[in-house]
């Protein structure tokens, strides 16, 4: 059997039988889906390397300590921990912003604008919380493809990898949620430019 084939909950099983191997599998498996989840609420590279140890880290010692029942709902389990992870960081170091809602990191981060004004920073901050509330109001699968290829840039064959659907519904999945993005702007007269 291939190791792509073999489903998270045998593999889980496996691991608590004492097949170190396994882990590595799952952890390839998931590793993208689950550092940019953390990456996106962190958007702090060396903040989410260590959150995405510390979530591996916690999810061995369960497994370890034969204390996890999830049924087979692997990587939604990881994903709480991460979570969880995130949430202690901001609570440890509260001069990180909390970003409860935006789950995307931002796009504006990797503009390049040298000492941008006060001004630009405010008109900058409210076309991007425009920008996140157009996105949160995506059908969900359109959002995850759009998440996983703007934000964490991942390839349409490892978003069809993550997803578990073909590289085609993939990529119609992102041409409906920029068709749906572009409906919303127009809509609402919002002018992503400053």
């Amino acid at each position: 059997m291939a190791t792509l084939q073999i489903p998270d909950a045998l593999l889980v099983k496996n691991y608590m039988a004492g097949d170190e191997s396994a882990l590595a599998v799952l952890i390839n498996r998931h590793q993208s889906k689950i550092y940019g989840f953390i990456y996106s609420k962190i958007a702090d590279r060396d903040l989410a390397d260590d959150v995405f140890q510390d979530t591996f880290i916690k999810v061995i010692n369960t497994l370890k300590s034969q204390s996890y029942n999830e049924e087979g709902k692997f990587l939604p389990w990881v994903m709480r921990i991460a979570h969880n992870l995130i949430v202690d960081q901001f609570r440890k170091n509260k001069k990180m912003p909390m970003l409860r809602e935006t789950e995307e990191f931002s796009i504006f981060s990797i503009l390049s604008d040298n000492e941008p004004n006060i001004e630009s920073k405010i008109i900058t901050g409210l076309i991007e919380n425009d920008l996140q509330k157009i996105i949160q109001e995506l059908p969900d699968d359109q959002k995850e493809v759009l998440v996983m290829r703007i934000y964490q840039d991942m390839s349409f064959k490892e978003i069809s990898d993550v997803t578990g659907v073909s590289i085609n519904t993939a990529l119609g999945r992102m041409r409906y949620a920029l068709m749906n993005l572009r409906k919303v702007i127009e809509k609402n007269n919002i002018i992503l430019t400053n």
